[in-house]
C-alpha cells in the first residue's frame, strides 16, 4: 500500500505496473521451475536409455565371447581364425556394432573392420575386462559422434585368454532424447503462455480490490471520513472491506461527536463569558452602583465562573485519565460515610428543583480505592440523574454488596435514556439529545469520566433505562481483598 501511494503516476498506470510486476515475478519462477523439470527429465530419460542400451551391449558382447571361446591363437589355425574372423564380422553387421578381439596381452587378433589388427589396445574398458571385469562407458567424440564402449573377458578353460570389446554408435539415443526434449520446451512454451494470462487475469482480480481501498483512502485524507469500499467477493478482501467500512463508519461518527463536542464546548464556555463581559461592564459604564447591585452583579460573576470551572474541570479530568502512567491512589475507604458526604454535598441542587434525594443504606462496606476519583464518578452520575429527573420527582442512592461486588445503585424517575442510545452513552463526545444536554448545561463528558475512574479500578457500571420512567445505574467495585461489614 506504502509503495501504491508513494509512486505519482496516473492510477490506471500505477496499477498496470504492479500487476505486470506480480506477473513478471510469477512467470520468472515458472520458467525457472520448468527449465529445472526439463533438465532433470532429459538427464533421467538419457540415463534410463544409456543404462538400457549398457545391459543390453554387455549381453550381445558375452554372447560373442561365448561363441568364439574356442578360438586361443590368431597364428595356431588359419582355417579357425578365418571362421572365427567371418562370424565376428557377421555379428557386427548383425548389431551394428565394430568388434575387436584381443589376446591376454592387449593385442588386436580380430577386427571386424580390419584395421587395428595388430596394433596394441591400451583402453581402459579393455584393460578392465582382462582383468575379469565386464564393463562398459559412453563417449563423445568430435568426429564419430556418441559411442559405447563396452568390453567383457575371453575366458578359456577358467583362464583369461584376452577380451571382446564392441564400439557402437549410441547417437540415435541422443537424437530421441532431444525430440523429446524439444517436446517439452514447446509444452512448457505454452505452459508459460497459458500461465501469463491466467496470473494476469488472477493479479487484476487482486489489484482490483487494492485500487478500491486506495481511491477511498485518499478521500479519507481529503478529510472525506464516511467512505465505503463496495466488493462482493468471498475471500479475505470481503471480510478486510468490512472490517474498514466499520473503522470508517467509527471514525466519521468520532469526528461527527468531535465537531458536535467543540461546538457545545464552545457555546458552554462562551455562555458565561459572555455574561460575565455583559456584568462587568454594565458595572464598568455605571458612574454611581449602590452596593447592593455589586453584591449581586458579583455573585452573578462569581457563579458563571464557578461554571467555567467546571467545564474546565471535566476537560482536565478527561486528559488525567488518559495519561497512560496514571497512578490511583488506593486507600482503605469507608463507603457508607463517603455516600452520606456526597448526598450531603448534592442536596441543594436536588432542593432547587424540588426532588427528593434518599440514601438507603443496606450494607457497610469498606474498599480499597481512590476516594477522590470514586467520589467524583459517582457525583457525576447522581447529578446526572437530578438534572434529567423532573421537579418533585426522586432520586435513591442505595448501598449494598451481592457477595462479589459492592454495588452503588442510582435510579431515578426522570425522563429515561432511548434504548439504542444505552450502548452508546458512555462514548466519549457521545450527546443523547443536544438540546436537552445544552439546557441543562453539561458538556457530555460525565458519564465517560465516570466509566472510566470505574474501570480503572476493576469494577463496570451497568444501565437500565425506560422512557418517561426512570433510569437506574448500577455501579459495580469488586470485593476482593476489601472488608465487607454486612
Amino acid at each position: 500500500m506504502v509503495i501504491i501511494l508513494g509512486v505519482r503516476k496516473n492510477k490506471k498506470t500505477r496499477f498496470i505496473s504492479i500487476r505486470w510486476k506480480l506477473v513478471s515475478t510469477y512467470l520468472l519462477l515458472v520458467i525457472v521451475l520448468l527449465l529445472v523439470i526439463n533438465i532433470f527429465i532429459t538427464k533421467t530419460i538419457t540415463n534410463i536409455y544409456l543404462e538400457e542400451k549398457k545391459i543390453d551391449m554387455l549381453a550381445k558382447t558375452n554372447i560373442i565371447a561365448n561363441d568364439i571361446d574356442y578360438y586361443t591363437s590368431s597364428n595356431s589355425n588359419s582355417i579357425i581364425y578365418e571362421i572365427t574372423k567371418n562370424e565376428v564380422i557377421n555379428y557386427g553387421k548383425e548389431i551394428n556394432s565394430r568388434i575387436i578381439i584381443v589376446d591376454e596381452d592387449g593385442n588386436v587378433t580380430i577386427d571386424s573392420k580390419e584395421e587395428f589388427r595388430g596394433q596394441e589396445f591400451e583402453h581402459k574398458e579393455i584393460n578392465s575386462a582382462l582383468k575379469g571385469k565386464n564393463i562398459s562407458n559412453d563417449y563423445n567424440f568430435k568426429e564419430y559422434g556418441h559411442l559405447l564402449y563396452t568390453s567383457v573377458p575371453l575366458i578359456i578353460n577358467g583362464k583369461i585368454e584376452g577380451a571382446v570389446l564392441t564400439s557402437t554408435s549410441i547417437d540415435n539415443i541422443f537424437v530421441r532424447v532431444n525430440s523429446i526434449k524439444n517436446a517439452l520446451y514447446w509444452i512448457s512454451f505454452l505452459s508459460v503462455i497459458f500461465v501469463a494470462i491466467i496470473s494476469f487475469i488472477l493479479a487484476n482480480i487482486f489489484s482490483k480490490p487494492i485500487q478500491k481501498f486506495t481511491n477511498v483512502i485518499l478521500n479519507m485524507a481529503r478529510g472525506n471520513l464516511n467512505q465505503k469500499v463496495e466488493i462482493h467477493t468471498n475471500d479475505e478482501f470481503n471480510q478486510l472491506a468490512n472490517a474498514f467500512n466499520i473503522m470508517s463508519t467509527k471514525l466519521d461518527q468520532v469526528d461527527i461527536q468531535r465537531k458536535d463536542f467543540v461546538a457545545n464546548v464552545s457555546h458552554e464556555l462562551r455562555t458565561p463569558l459572555s455574561s460575565i463581559k455583559l456584568l462587568s461592564e454594565s458595572l464598568l459604564h455605571q458612574d454611581t452602583v449602590d452596593e447592593n447591585v455589586y453584591k449581586e452583579f458579583l455573585s452573578d460573576i462569581d457563579s458563571e465562573i464557578d461554571r467555567l470551572n467546571n467545564i474546565i474541570d471535566d476537560l482536565l479530568s478527561l486528559v488525567d485519565l488518559d495519561k497512560e502512567k496514571l497512578n490511583l491512589n488506593y486507600k482503605v475507604t469507608y463507603i457508607n460515610h463517603l455516600l452520606e458526604k456526597i448526598i450531603t454535598r448534592l442536596k441543594p441542587i436536588s432542593e432547587e428543583k424540588n426532588i427528593e434525594l434518599n440514601y438507603i443504606e443496606k450494607a457497610k462496606i469498606q474498599l480499597n480505592v481512590d476516594k477522590n476519583k470514586i467520589q467524583q464518578a459517582i457525583i457525576n452520575i447522581i447529578h446526572n440523574a437530578i438534572k434529567y429527573t423532573h421537579e418533585n420527582g426522586n432520586v435513591d442512592v442505595i448501598l449494598y454488596s451481592d457477595n462479589k461486588n459492592a454495588i452503588i445503585e442510582i435510579k431515578d424517575n426522570g425522563i429515561g435514556i432511548p434504548e439504542k442510545d444505552l450502548e452508546h452513552i458512555f462514548e466519549r463526545f457521545y450527546r443523547v439529545d443536544k438540546a436537552r444536554t445544552r439546557n441543562t448545561g453539561g458538556t457530555g463528558l460525565g458519564l465517560s469520566i465516570a466509566n472510566q475512574i470505574i474501570t480503572l479500578h476493576q469494577g463496570n457500571i451497568e444501565v437500565k433505562s425506560e422512557i418517561n420512567k426512570g433510569t437506574k445505574f448500577y455501579i459495580k467495585l469488586p470485593l476482593d481483598d476489601n472488608v465487607s461489614l454486612d
